[in-house]
């Protein structure tokens, strides 16, 4: 339940800031990689928010908790990719999906930091939250150990439909961690919704980052 207390954490600088005037290039280290993140400052899904921060320093730390060893995992809103970049050093069967105008700059991020290693060969995948969903990912073929999400939830007018997703892809089995910075009354109620469908427990708060990680799975009846 929400009444467990949770850990209380502090992002961790472990990245070098390094300016251009158009394309920033992030350094951060997860799990002994280095990893550049190019970022991009037409689109929202095309900057590292704190919740992607969070959630691949919370994965790095707990990886006894969550094993993401050899398996599968998919991200949702995945953005510029650096979380998926962690699960797949971490050892995961990992597909990274977003919005079709996010597409290069998250294929053109995990391939950079993945490619020349020994891990699963990620997989880079459109995703519009609630569309299409039994077309392209049937439930028949698609089970993921996890579902991960970071920063999906701000003022946008989407969230039935990320909720809608987030429904479609939870089987049981299926974990899904999501780290949010909350910050408007829509995010606590996005929160409340998730919890009328799903069993949520808050892990980890990053006080500093307003943002909490937090872990959902579905009622098993």
């Amino acid at each position: 339940s929400l009444t467990d207390s949770p850990v209380i954490l502090k992002i961790l600088q472990n990245w070098v800031p390094r300016v251009s005037h158009y394309f920033d290039k992030e350094h951060y280290t997860y799990v002994g990689h280095q990893i550049v993140i190019q970022e991009s400052i037409e689109h929202f899904g095309a900057v590292v928010w704190p919740g992607a921060l969070a959630l691949s320093q919370y994965l790095e730390s707990n990886q006894e908790q969550f094993n993401l060893k050899d398996k599968k995992v998919l991200e949702i809103g995945a953005g510029t990719g650096l979380v998926s970049i962690v699960a797949c050093i971490l050892g995961a069967y990992v597909t990274a999906t977003d919005l079709p105008e996010v597409l290069e700059n998250l294929s053109y991020n995990i391939s950079r930091n993945t490619q020349n290693m020994n891990m699963h060969k990620p997989e880079v995948r459109k995703l519009v939250w609630g569309e299409g969903l039994n077309e392209d990912f049937p439930v028949s073929t698609y089970h993921y150990d996890f579902l991960l999400a970071t920063d999906v939830v701000y003022h946008h007018t989407a969230l039935d439909s990320l909720l809608a997703t987030m429904a479609y892809f939870c089987k049981p089995g299926t974990v899904l961690l999501w780290a949010n910075k909350f910050r408007f009354s829509t995010d606590y109620e996005f929160l409340e919704k998730l919890c009328n469908i799903f069993n949520v427990t808050i892990l980890a708060e990053f006080p500093e980052s307003n943002v909490k990680l937090l872990k959902a799975t579905v009622r098993e009846n």
